[in-house]
């Protein structure tokens, strides 16, 4: 009688993954290559998710007040985490039966059909992703001048100089070859983000018990229509502040056998969220009610007065800009796995003369025309707020639950899938609503836009 070995099922699954690398595309087998534990999910979670865009949660506050704006907070950590965990789950197992999938394409053309993954998400997910590194190389040149004038008022370098700058720092730090080749600088993102949340919270203690601060008031400023409106702006920056939407390709990073490893890195990169957004979010709306800029940070000079001391508002501006290459970095690889599957040849070797010279080319031509744009629409912050209600939502609040219910097919008694179906509808309503509002928001500021605009 022969012995029953315990760890066969898992041997399959690893001798199954280990087959179906030969038939990789060179994104996948390149950049998205699964070589990672789960802390180093937690690293790149956390740099995709606790960004400076959590600074602006104040600003999102005072269109909802105390009571909405903690209801908010607590459900946007609550769901996302549920969401993160559904989609997880489901890529655990198609791993399990030799079918691993490594991308958010990848899922949708397998359970939903041929033709979703090409036609809808995946250009939803790379419109979004690829905003979000126009996005954090603009916020980062604002940042650059902001230190620049705090040291010298009468300045007058331009915006678009420092974007460049920084578009060429991210230039070099794009040619990291694959996603668990950043593990290393994510863990000093993670540090950052814990950084840049503690002077935001301590100077918005400080300045909320200094003599000069202004009055603080919680009441929600506008018309009916405006306070409307504001609210359905305030939900979609919360949620898309929560957003990731590269799920699939951070757990692609993860070395098989995969199961348990996201569920580990969400814990990691969830208590950071805690701490962090609850931090900035409630002591920067405590300080400044709904005067609350939209990043926090601006609330710290208030007509010309420091209401901190000058080196914490230097640290304020220096910690997020220095993960914003890090955020930058992470919301590339995706473009990065598109130009490696069309440019590179998956029989050679990664670091082949014939694979590295298109490689550099086509990141260098990314990072190019992503600073091309923040430097040339110094407004782009609007046109993400529409790519972030129109994309992220989705990606990460609706296609979750319903992924899981089409690859679990839960009773319809079940408490999993009426909270799914639930979450499906409010949140593509509020995809619908969130966009509106945004387009809105562009179409009030279009008479403030001008091509390289000095802001």
């Amino acid at each position: 009688m022969g012995t029953l070995d315990p760890n066969a099922g898992m041997k399959d699954v690893e001798e199954s993954y280990t087959d179906s690398t030969n038939k990789l595309d060179a994104g996948a087998l390149f950049v998205l290559k699964s070589k990672g534990s789960w802390i180093h999910c937690g690293y790149h979670l956390t740099t995709a998710i606790v960004a400076p865009a959590l600074l602006s949660l104040p600003f999102a506050f005072a269109s909802l007040g105390w009571a909405a704006g903690m209801v908010c907070l607590i459900l946007g950590a609550a769901v996302s985490f549920y969401s993160y965990n559904l989609i997880s789950h489901v890529l655990e197992h198609h791993a399990q039966i030799g079918r691993r999938q490594l991308r958010f394409r990848d899922m949708a053309n397998d359970i939903l059909g041929p033709g979703w993954g090409q036609y809808y998400v995946g250009p939803i997910q790379f419109a979004v992703c690829f905003g979000a590194v126009v996005g954090s190389i603009l916020l980062a040149g604002q940042s650059m001048k902001a230190i620049y004038l705090i040291a010298n008022p009468d300045g007058t370098i331009k915006l678009y100089v420092f974007i460049i700058i920084f578009g060429v720092f991210s230039l070099v730090l794009a040619q990291m070859p694959s996603f668990h080749s950043l593990r290393h600088v994510n863990l000093i993102s993670l540090v950052l983000c814990l950084a840049y949340s503690l002077c935001a919270t301590a100077g918005s203690i400080y300045a909320g018990h200094s003599d000069k601060a202004p009055p603080r008031d919680y009441s929600v400023l506008g018309s009916s229509t405006q306070r409307t409106f504001g609210v359905f702006n305030a939900i979609a920056i919360i949620a898309t502040t929560f957003g990731n939407g590269i799920v699939p390709e951070i757990q692609a990073t993860a070395s098989a056998p995969v199961t348990g490893k996201m569920f580990k890195g969400l814990g990691l990169c969830y208590t950071i969220v805690v701490v962090t957004f609850f931090s900035v979010g409630i002591s920067g709306y405590w300080a400044f009610g709904n005067q609350s800029e939209g990043s926090i940070i601006s609330n710290f000079m208030a007509n010309d007065v420091n209401l901190v001391p000058k080196w914490l508002v230097y640290l304020s501006n220096i910690f997020p800009l220095l993960q914003l290459s890090a955020v930058a970095t992470v919301y590339l690889q995706p473009t990065n796995d598109v130009l490696e599957s069309l440019s590179v040849d998956a029989t050679k070797g990664q670091f082949s003369i014939r694979n590295v010279i298109p490689r550099i080319l086509l990141r260098s031509a990314a990072i190019a025309t992503a600073t091309t744009i923040a430097a040339m629409l110094p407004f782009f912050g609007d046109i993400n707020a529409v790519l972030g209600a129109f994309g992220f939502l989705p990606l990460d609040f609706v296609l979750p639950s319903i992924f899981y219910n089409i690859t679990f097919k839960p009773s319809r008694r079940s408490l999993v899938f009426w909270i799914n179906t639930l979450l499906i509808g409010v949140f593509a309503t509020l995809t619908v609503l969130g966009s509106i509002s945004a387009v809105r928001q562009i179409a009030l500021d279009a008479k403030n836009y001008k091509l390289f605009a000095n802001v």
